[in-house]
């Protein structure tokens, strides 16, 4: 239900090209890291959300969704799953088109307040995965 094909691919290639990392820093060890460089190369502006508000890719950082000074269409997120919820919270405040959580985060009643506010969600699922497996 979180994870279906139909969503994954409205995100991916309809939701808009402008992504919000929420726990991308400059730590290369990351996975947040390397997704965020398989994003960009697939066209993505990718946004830093970290407490470090620091630049990444080139990019400058915000210490929170509330921060950023322009509109954001994906909300993808790099914290623990009991971390997760108010992430996607602040994503509907944003006004984000979707929020993505990323591989092992999952929180089913933020799924749900999420998607009852209008966006689209998937949960448990990489992006760095799936776009290359779009072509």
């Amino acid at each position: 239900m979180y994870d279906d094909e139909a969503t994954v691919r409205k995100i991916l290639t309809e939701s808009g090209d402008t992504w919000a990392v929420v726990g991308l820093s400059n730590n290369r060890q990351r996975a947040a890291y390397g997704v965020a460089e398989v994003l960009r190369r697939f066209g993505k502006r990718v946004v830093p959300v970290h407490p470090k508000a620091e630049p990444v890719h080139g990019e400058q950082g915000y210490a929170s969704l509330a921060d950023i000074p322009f509109d954001v269409d994906v909300v993808d997120v790099f914290v623990n799953s009991d971390l997760a919820g108010p992430v996607a919270d602040e994503a509907v405040a944003k006004g984000a088109k979707a929020v993505w959580f990323q591989l092992g985060v999952v929180d089913e009643a933020a799924y749900e307040r999420t998607r009852a506010a209008g966006l689209d969600m998937v949960m448990d699922r990489c992006p760095a995965i799936e776009l290359p497996a779009l072509r």
